[in-house]
Formats: structure tokens, C-alpha cells, sequence
């Protein structure tokens, strides 16, 4: 996309001007899967629902299926026009493992669980800021806390369900990084480093994890700005990058063998984006793995929501 103003058309420029520069008043192309450092303006709120389904398997004796169906439930608020502030509730229709006991006459069972997740706070904040014609880079640090506020201790007829079945896991777990953010008219650019630091709870913790992720938006509708006059709609092409590591799970004294590894997704989806509404779809698909012995890995991640700037 040329930077050079003296090539455009007044009125494209003025819609460039309003898309990237008025913040949070107006919804703007952004990342599925993480977050984004474009701006909420101070005193606007947005609201995210993203429905996930969730699909993990492992190759071990066991043979550990795992299906997920949650609703995650965002509200951000813009405290001032750098700090904007956020609460994420999740809510799980169904966390399901189906698992063959190696012992016993049993064969292969199923358990499950429901009900509200534990809640994360987190704070966002500007820390460096650069417009260009036609364009703006942020950088902006992420700092948060999940608080134990989901079942940790839910049963069924087999006895207590596994910990990493738990709609909650009954500790407090802290979490920071930086986002990064380009965009211009045409695409966008993101990424993110983020570190998760996982409590401890009745001897257990899950393992500490580690992201780096990126997202290219595209927009390929309408192909053109000639001719475009006041705020359109925009559909964007999206493809983004989940690498993530994660320590073995603690277990009392010691750690668990067949939990954790590295894992790097690829999400290709699409985005409609309007003045106030984002409608938007990604599919995140495993592309290479390295488990620690019979870790359970992710097979696929559909996530299908909307976001509103108000």
C-alpha cells in the first residue's frame, strides 16, 4: 500500500484517517486467537463472545480422546487512551474425556463435566505509539491474573474427575507479555509473546506455558477504495501462527511424565467487519508437535464469534 498522500483521493484518505486513528470508537480487523495492540478509547467498551470447539488426542495405551465446547465471554473497557482493561469468563457446555482403562473389566468410559470456568482480569497498556499516513504501529504490554473461580472439585460415578478435566483448576495463575500491532488500510500485522505462570492447588499445577504468536488480516472485499465514500464494511482474509510450549504438569513431589511439549497450530479464517460489528471464524490446525511422552495434543480448534465496540 503507497504511503504517498499526494497520490490518493481526498475522500479515501479521510476514511483512513477515521479507521486508524479513532481507536476504540470503531471496530477494527484484529487477531482470532490472541490479542492486539490497537487501542479501546477511553470510556468506549467492547464486548467478545467466541465460541470454541476443541478436539485433543494423544497416542499413548490410553488412548485419551478430549471434546470441549465453550462460550468465552470478554468485556474490555477503555480506562484512558492507553490503558484499557478486560475480564474474560468462560463457560464450558461440555469438557468430555473418553479413555480406555488399561485395568479392569470396564473397557473404555466416558467423563465429563460443565459450568463456568475461572475468571482473568487483565490490563493493556500503550506503552509506545507511531502514526503514519495511512497507517499506525502500537507496542503494548499485557499484564493479568486468572482467579479460581471455576468447580475444581466437580465428581462422577468413577470418583473425583482428573484435574485437567476440572471446569476450574483451583489455583491462581499469573500471566504478562507484550503485543505488537501495523496496520494500514489494506492488511494488518500482529504478534505477541506471552509467558503463563500456572499455581499450585492440592499438588497440583499445571505446566507453565509459553506463546509466540502472529496474525496477518488481508482485506479482500472491496478490492478497491475508488469510488468508496464514508465507512464501509470490510471482509478480511486472516492466517495466524500459535507456537506454544508448556512444562510438565506438577504432581505432588514430582512431575508428570506424559504431559506437555511443544506444539505449533496454523489458523486460517475470515473476518466481516463493520463500523461498530466484527463477525469472525478461524479454524486452528497442527502443523508440528514434539509431546513429552503421551502428551495429549490438540487436533483441531474451531472458534467462531463476534465482537462490539460500544
Amino acid at each position: 500500500m503507497a504511503m504517498n498522500s499526494s497520490r490518493r483521493p481526498a475522500s479515501v484518505m479521510a476514511l483512513v484517517g477515521s479507521l486508524l486513528l479513532m481507536g476504540g470508537t470503531m471496530a477494527q480487523a484484529a487477531p482470532n486467537t490472541f490479542n492486539t495492540a490497537l487501542p479501546v478509547a477511553q470510556g468506549q467498551s467492547i464486548w467478545r463472545e467466541q465460541l470454541v470447539l476443541r478436539e485433543r488426542s494423544d497416542d499413548g495405551p490410553m488412548n485419551r480422546e478430549v471434546s470441549i465446547q465453550a462460550l468465552g465471554s470478554v468485556l474490555g473497557y477503555g480506562v484512558t487512551s492507553r490503558l484499557a482493561v478486560f475480564g474474560v469468563v468462560p463457560y464450558f457446555f461440555y469438557k468430555e474425556l473418553d479413555v480406555t482403562m488399561p485395568m479392569g473389566p470396564t473397557g473404555r468410559i466416558e467423563r465429563k463435566t460443565s459450568g463456568f470456568g475461572d475468571l482473568s482480569l487483565f490490563g493493556r497498556y500503550t506503552l509506545y505509539k507511531k502514526d503514519f499516513t495511512g497507517s499506525t504501529f502500537r507496542v503494548a504490554p499485557v499484564f493479568g491474573l486468572t482467579a479460581p473461580t471455576g468447580d475444581h472439585n466437580d465428581s462422577d460415578r468413577f470418583g473425583e474427575l482428573p484435574r485437567p478435566l476440572q471446569a476450574g483448576d483451583g489455583a491462581w495463575d499469573g500471566f504478562g507479555g507484550v503485543v505488537t500491532t501495523y496496520q494500514t488500510l489494506q492488511y494488518q500485522l500482529d504478534g505477541q509473546l506471552l509467558y503463563r505462570e500456572n499455581g499450585r492447588h492440592d499438588g497440583f499445577a499445571r505446566g507453565d506455558e509459553t506463546h509466540f504468536d502472529a496474525s496477518l488480516q488481508y482485506r479482500i472485499w472491496p478490492r478497491s477504495m475508488k469510488g468508496v465514500s464514508g465507512t464501509p464494511a470490510f471482509v478480511y482474509a486472516l492466517l495466524e501462527s500459535n507456537l506454544v510450549h508448556r512444562e510438565r504438569d506438577e504432581l505432588g513431589s514430582g512431575t508428570d511424565a506424559n504431559s506437555g511439549g511443544t506444539q505449533w497450530l496454523l489458523a486460517p479464517g475470515l473476518q466481516y467487519v463493520t463500523r461498530r460489528w466484527i463477525v469472525e471464524g478461524t479454524v486452528q490446525l497442527p502443523v508440528a508437535e514434539n509431546p513429552h511422552g503421551d502428551a495429549i495434543e490438540d487436533d483441531y480448534i474451531v472458534r467462531v464469534g463476534f465482537r462490539r465496540n460500544f
